[in-house]
């Protein structure tokens, strides 16, 4: 619901049509808030530049990427994927979604040569990738790309796409907006593979997937 103080811009982006969540949820969470710095790669994510310099995503689009990337990761098994958070942001939403849908996770930085050495103990072989920033996750990232492993990277609008197979486009400096969409993953994922009937049996909250 608009107010007298809402402006035309957010006016607009209320009426855009989600299938997620409720826009108003994306728009409380400041999901579609980017940075003063946008790339070329991010241009066709943008919905306006405000007059303090910040780009607006578009909401629209958010929520179809981040639909496609539910998508893509419900064709695995939760022991085939892996989702990386260098961001302290992400690590309490994480490690919800790791507990609920058992999607290993790492938080923090991340262990060199895990992908590439398999004489490592902690060797691993996803078969795909997320993670919450390609700039500090960059090196997962780079690894990836080496080896031909997929990688789903939400991206704001300074990032660039490099070695990136699917840009999720939002605010990944927020705590909030990380959180709001470890929270669709962690229900949707739970939904797709019968771990619950349906959306109204996932008992968690947002907030539950937020850094304090």
């Amino acid at each position: 619901m608009t107010t007298a103080n809402t402006t035309p811009a957010v006016q607009q982006m209320e009426k855009q049509e989600t299938k997620l969540l409720d826009s108003n949820e994306y728009l409380k969470s400041g999901i579609h808030i980017g940075t003063k710095f946008k790339t070329k790669y991010m241009a066709e994510f943008i919905y306006k530049t405000r007059p303090d310099g910040l780009s607006v995503l578009n909401l629209k689009k958010i929520d179809e990427r981040i639909a496609v990337a539910i998508n893509l990761l419900c064709q695995y098994e939760a022991k085939d994927i892996l989702i990386v958070s260098r961001r302290e942001n992400g690590w309490k939403g994480l490690k919800l979604l790791h507990k609920l849908t058992g999607i290993p996770i790492i938080d923090g930085r991340y262990p060199p040569g895990i992908l590439t050495n398999p004489n490592l103990e902690t060797f691993t072989e996803p078969k795909l990738i997320m993670v919450s920033d390609p700039w500090p996750d960059k090196n997962i990232v780079e690894d990836a790309a080496r080896i031909g492993i997929p990688v789903i990277a939400l991206c704001d609008t300074n990032n660039q796409s490099n070695n990136i197979d699917l840009v999720v486009p939002c605010n990944n400096k927020g705590k909030k907006s990380v959180g709001l969409v470890f929270f669709l993953i962690a229900r949707e994922f739970m939904v797709r593979k019968n771990l619950i009937r349906n959306a109204d049996e996932f008992k968690h909250t947002i907030e539950e997937f937020v850094e304090e």
